[in-house]
C-alpha cells in the first residue's frame, strides 16, 4: 500500500550544504517526491510540529533549532515522499534520532552531531508513523501544494482574503 511521509532538511543540513547528499541518499528508496518547498519556520509552526515534546526540558532549544536560530539559516526544506512503505524506507536511510546511536551509513550517522548543550543536530526529520505523517504533512503543506490527493479535501469559498501576488 502506498503511503506518504514528511521529510525536512533542517537548518543545520542546509547550512552544511548537505541537500544534494541527502536527496541522493533518499533516492535509494525509489519513492516519489510529491511536494517540496523551502520554508521559513514560524514559532507557531515549530511548536505545532513538536507539540508532543512541549513538556521536555529541551523544548525551547528544539524550537530555536527548527527555526534556524542556532545556525543562521532561518529555513528548512520540506518534502513529501510517497510510495510503497514510504515511512519505513525513509526512516531506515535517516537512521536513529540520536546521531551518536545512528549507524554511520545512515544520513544522521554520517552528518549529525550532538551539541555541548545536548541538542541533537540530526540534519533531518522523517515522520515516525502514518498518524504523525498525516498531521505533519497537513501542518507544512496545503492540498494544492501536493501533486497527488493524499487526504480528503473540500472546496471552500472565502471572501475578503488578502493575497500577495506578483506585479
Amino acid at each position: 500500500m502506498k503511503e506518504q511521509t514528511l521529510v525536512l532538511i533542517k537548518p543545520d543540513g542546509l547550512k552544511k550544504s548537505l541537500t544534494g547528499n541527502i536527496l541522493t541518499r533518499l533516492s535509494e528508496t525509489r519513492l516519489e517526491i510529491v511536494a517540496s518547498k523551502i520554508k521559513r519556520v514560524s514559532r507557531e509552526l515549530a511548536e505545532k510540529h513538536y507539540c508532543h515534546m512541549k513538556n521536555e526540558p529541551f523544548f525551547e532549544d528544539l524550537i530555536k533549532y527548527l527555526q534556524g536560530e542556532l545556525h543562521d539559516r532561518k529555513k528548512v526544506m520540506a518534502m513529501v515522499y510517497w510510495g510503497e512503505d514510504a515511512i519505513n524506507k525513509v526512516r531506515a536511510i535517516c537512521g536513529k534520532t540520536n546521531p551518536e546511536e545512528a549507524e554511520a551509513t545512515t544520513i544522521r550517522g554520517a552528518y549529525g552531531r550532538i551539541t555541548t548543550s545536548g541538542v541533537y543536530e540530526n540534519v533531518m526529520h522523517a515522520s515516525a508513523n502514518r498518524e504523525e505523517a498525516e498531521r505533519e504533512i497537513k501542518l507544512w503543506f496545503s492540498p494544492d501544494e501536493i501533486i497527488v490527493d493524499l487526504f480528503p479535501t473540500a472546496i471552500i469559498k472565502k471572501e475578503n482574503i488578502k493575497e500577495r501576488v506578483w506585479v
